[in-house]
């Protein structure tokens, strides 16, 4: 029987994809993305508990593929740069990971996909959003303290998505757990075997390098001269072992290292590389970010062992005949001869100057070009939105391309009719691939500005923010946009988000009111369930509003409240998330 917190994890995520059975679209190779580009692809996201590490990991990352030539750190010194992936003023304030981002950059004859995301339950909805983008994850433990509340939840959507992990234990710079206790708790917490790739050479300031298993070679570290360069390092064959006793120059450690050799290779099984697709094999890495040991050769693995672009599940539909019949369910797979890409982010204020709003989309199949007409799943057949030009993503730093292919994440202009699930396509057929819902909010304000001179500021900024997805807005019934605006979030933090970009984006004061309700449901029956279950006095106690769709949400004091109105009132259908709903536009 699945735990509490998976099943919350499930109903946060919203209902699962259909089951796949289901025929492969045709794919003329002719028209297809190159095969040379699809294989040459490589998507990663990063995902771990708060402080473990994972933006100092991303820096690095970049760092060792080519893509700065100094990394910055979280929280920095008068000497550092600040990181690429926090870019926002509260981010660096806080020294957090709020929003998350993607970084592009060329390396080694791969192109990567680098999608950092916020560790902070708060942020985590943001987390999820960019794990339904991602081909691959990697589990970063802080060494310390193994795994966290929060890693566990984020393996278990890992686990949902079907994602291949991988998993880099951190900060073997410092006093760390014995790398034998942190493979015995990822086996018991999650059944998932793991194989060593990297073994540490102690810990702390014992903290000498790795072995790579693979090579059977030793690298030895040396922090780097200049803060956020690359370390020294000294390659050492393992059976060199003269040469290896000296520069180690630790009895003991050098005694613990042969000994831990030849127990890895008499218990541990050869990698298996289709049980780490499968997701029933994490491959397990040591290291140090801070110090940067490790980190590069974690990334030249991870190109030989991560997946290229996968295919996904979709709806499709033959519109030619203008009937708009039966969806029908299909895998969309890389090679398929026309463009396909789903909005998994919405971002404002990329470049305040111009109060810019990006949509993130993560191409699927065929090739972006630049100034294709594209479909739209939310928009009626038939009508084509162009798009005139799509923007490699760097952080906040964007470059103009002319084409993008399966596993590329894109940025493309956002007028405001682009929303997070949304589907863009080419071609006869309707293709719209399963929505990411919203979350179920657990948090509730009331939000105004204190200036009646700042209101149409205030609006913009919160209209903006809004289409990006992290808060919702509810409203009165009837409420055609003059009443008092209610807020709703996954968490606390999201309200100061909100305060703290209305103040530095958009120049505005906010005041916000708390509200003490936990919960929200969306009534599927509509309002006529709503009002009938009204008259019979079952909604005593509990909040009737309506979304930005004018549809009916109830809020709730606590969880007894809504299971006990699920139960008595079997004509109110409640539903923990909420999907954009179609649109003729």
């Amino acid at each position: 029987m699945a735990s509490l917190e998976s099943r919350r994890i499930l109903l946060l995520l919203g209902p699962p994809p259909p089951p796949l059975e289901s025929r492969e679209i045709p794919t003329p190779a002719a028209a297809a993305a190159p095969t040379e580009e699809i294989d040459r692809r490589r998507n990663l996201a990063i995902i771990s508990h708060p402080d473990s590490g994972k933006t100092t990991m991303t820096e690095k990352l970049l760092l060792y593929g080519g893509a700065l030539q100094q990394a910055g750190a979280v929280r920095q010194k008068a000497e550092q740069r600040s990181t690429q992936s926090d870019f926002m003023e509260m981010e660096r304030e806080r020294g957090i990971s709020i929003s998350s981002t993607v970084m592009n950059f060329d390396y080694e004859g791969y192109r990567l996909n680098i999608l950092d995301t916020p560790g902070h339950q708060d942020f985590s909805e943001d987390t999820y959003r960019a794990l339904a983008a991602a081909d691959n994850a990697i589990m970063l433990l802080d060494a310390a303290k193994g795994l966290e509340p929060q890693t566990r939840k984020l393996f278990e959507v890992c686990r949902l998505r079907g994602l291949p992990l991988f998993t880099f234990c951190n900060k073997m710079d410092r006093p760390a757990l014995s790398p034998y206790e942190l493979m015995d708790q990822i086996q018991e917490e999650f059944n998932l075997e793991s194989f060593p790739v990297l073994w540490p050479i102690g810990d702390g300031d014992r903290f000498k390098g790795v072995l790579d298993r693979m090579e059977d070679v030793v690298h030895l570290y040396q922090k780097p001269v200049k803060r956020g360069g690359k370390a020294e390092v000294v390659l050492i064959p393992f059976n060199d072992t003269a040469k290896l006793r000296e520069l180690i120059n630790d009895e003991e450690l050098y005694n613990k290292l042969i000994e831990d050799h030849e127990l890895l290779n008499e218990l541990i099984e050869p990698l298996d590389m289709d049980r780490v697709l499968d997701g029933e094999l994490t491959p397990l890495f040591f290291g140090s970010a801070m110090t940067n040991f490790g980190v590069q050769l974690f990334l030249d693995k991870f190109l030989d062992m991560g997946t290229k672009p996968t295919s996904r599940d979709a709806f499709t539909k033959d519109t030619t005949d203008g009937s708009g019949n039966d969806d029908d369910t299909n895998i969309v797979s890389p090679q398929f001869q026309e463009f396909t890409g789903f909005v998994f982010k919405t971002q404002a204020n990329l470049d305040p100057k111009h109060r810019d709003r990006l949509a993130y989309v993560r191409v699927v199949s065929g090739v972006y070009e630049k100034g294709m007409k594209v479909g739209h799943s939310r928009s009626k057949a038939g009508k084509k939105y162009n798009l005139a030009q799509a923007q490699a993503l760097f952080g906040s730093d964007r470059s103009s391309i002319d084409v993008a292919y399966p596993g590329d994440v894109i940025g493309i202009n956002n007028p405001g009719m682009f929303g997070i699930g949304d589907t863009l396509f080419t071609g006869a057929d309707r293709v719209a691939f399963p929505g990411i819902p919203s979350f179920s909010p657990e948090k509730f304000c009331y939000i105004r500005s204190p200036n009646p001179s700042d209101y149409k500021s205030f609006r913009k900024g919160i209209d903006q923010l809004l289409q990006e997805g992290a808060i919702q807005a509810l409203r009165q019934r009837n409420d055609d946009g003059g009443g008092p605006l209610m807020l709703a979030a996954v968490g606390e933090l999201q309200f100061e988000v909100v305060q703290a970009r209305l103040k530095n984006e958009y120049k505005v004061e906010a005041l916000m009111e708390p509200l003490g309700y936990t919960l929200a449901r969306w009534a599927d029956g509509g309002w006529d369930a709503v009002d009938k279950a009204d008259a019979d006095g079952k909604l005593f106690g509990i909040m009737i509003v309506q979304d930005r769709w004018a549809r009916p949400v109830l809020l709730f004091r606590n969880d007894w409240k809504a299971s006990s109105l699920t139960e008595d009132e079997k004509d109110l259908q409640l539903s923990p998330w909420s999907q954009p709903p179609d649109f003729e536009g």
